[in-house]
């Protein structure tokens, strides 16, 4: 392409400080170096783990920095020493460390003659980013980028919670804590799976009707009971339930959700990201009674080869994904989406560049 191996200048929303909100600015983007690749973003999902970026309660992370991980864009131009793309290709970028900066600890960004950091080496709030070869997933031509972009982050994470994580089997009873984009995937994996019975639980009752439309068999909030959730769900089934999916990230839902499943076989899957220096006192018995606690990263999937795999059963209609989706916006209404985030008014957002 022209712009090859020349400094690029585009838009980008920048986080400053930590409690601001982000702005849009013109930033430099440098040429990829040797095993990096320099993608033109075309969409990318508002994650709630970037709005935990925002607020400062995401580990490691350095201001300034662009945030964005749920991206999906074409191959502009390759460093030296790349064979798995080349310009022109569809890439996904799949979730990976935290780092700040690329690997050999330099950034490609800069704007107002300062240097910006990277975000889990994706940064897919520009409009042009750079990362290393290898967070990188080729994906079908034929896949609608402004809908795979989910791929990379949220519903992996949730549908493979279910599918390789807890392995939900057929005829299971399943309590999903949590109706964002991870635990509405989670409702869609344990549908697959097979299960009998979905229990749906979340303080707002605007997320039920969709819930239900991805394979929910009941929907619960737990402000409507003056007794414990998991004494409730307890009730419900008889015995507790035989999966328990903890989507929302705080130190109470997890109590709930393992409490919550039958003694001796229950198991409950962590996929909820809580705010960094989060502990949970747990009662010993909860697990001495023969429940297992288990977290899950991006649903137990490799990513750099899942995701190809996922969006081939995306076009094959295995499942929709694009249920998550509730609104679509332009770039320059990021803050926006991220209002409807934080009012529990969406549940994707997807920026299209």
């Amino acid at each position: 392409m022209a712009t090859s191996g020349k400094v690029i200048r585009c838009r980008a929303a920048v986080a400053w400080a930590a409690g601001k909100s982000l702005s849009v600015e013109e930033i430099e983007v440098a040429p990829p170096k040797a095993h990096e690749v320099r993608v033109k973003i075309v969409a990318t999902g508002i994650c709630r783990t970037d709005d935990h970026v925002l607020v400062g309660t995401f580990p490691d992370v350095e201001f300034p920095v662009i945030p964005g991980h749920e991206g999906a864009g074409i191959v502009e131009s390759i460093g030296e020493g790349v064979t798995s793309v080349k310009p022109g290709n569809q890439q996904c970028l799949s979730l990976t460390e935290p780092q700040n900066l690329l690997p050999d600890k330099t950034s490609r960004f800069t704007c107002k003659g300062k240097q910006i950091h990277h975000f889990l080496w994706n940064s897919t709030f520009a409009e042009y980013t750079v990362v290393p070869e290898y967070t990188l997933a080729k994906i079908d031509a034929a896949a609608p980028l402004d809908k795979v972009c989910l791929l990379a982050c949220g519903f992996p994470t949730g549908y493979g919670a279910a599918i390789n994580t807890a392995k939900v089997k057929p005829g299971s009873t399943c309590a999903v804590f949590g109706l964002g984009g991870v635990g509405l995937s989670v409702v869609m994996g344990c549908k697959a799976a097979g299960a009998s019975r979905i229990i749906a639980i979340d303080i707002n009752k605007d997320k039920f009707a969709r819930a239900k439309e991805m394979g929910a068999t009941e929907c619960i909030n737990p402000q409507d009971f003056k007794k414990p959730i998991q004494q409730v769900l307890t009730e419900m089934t008889g015995h507790g339930v035989d999966y328990s999916f903890e989507a929302a990230g705080t130190a109470d839902t997890l109590i709930a959700a393992l409490a919550s499943c039958n003694m001796n076989t229950g198991v409950c899957v962590l996929a909820g990201e809580p705010p960094a220096g989060s502990t949970i006192p747990i009662d010993p018995f909860l697990l001495l009674s023969g429940r297992t606690c288990k977290g899950t990263l991006l649903g137990g999937w490799k990513m750099r080869d899942s995701i190809p795999r996922l969006v081939a059963s995306y076009l094959e209609k295995k499942f929709n994904s694009d249920l998550l989706i509730t609104h679509t916006l332009p770039f320059a209404k990021i803050n926006e989406g991220f209002e409807l985030l934080r009012a529990g008014k969406s549940i994707r957002s997807v920026l299209l560049f």
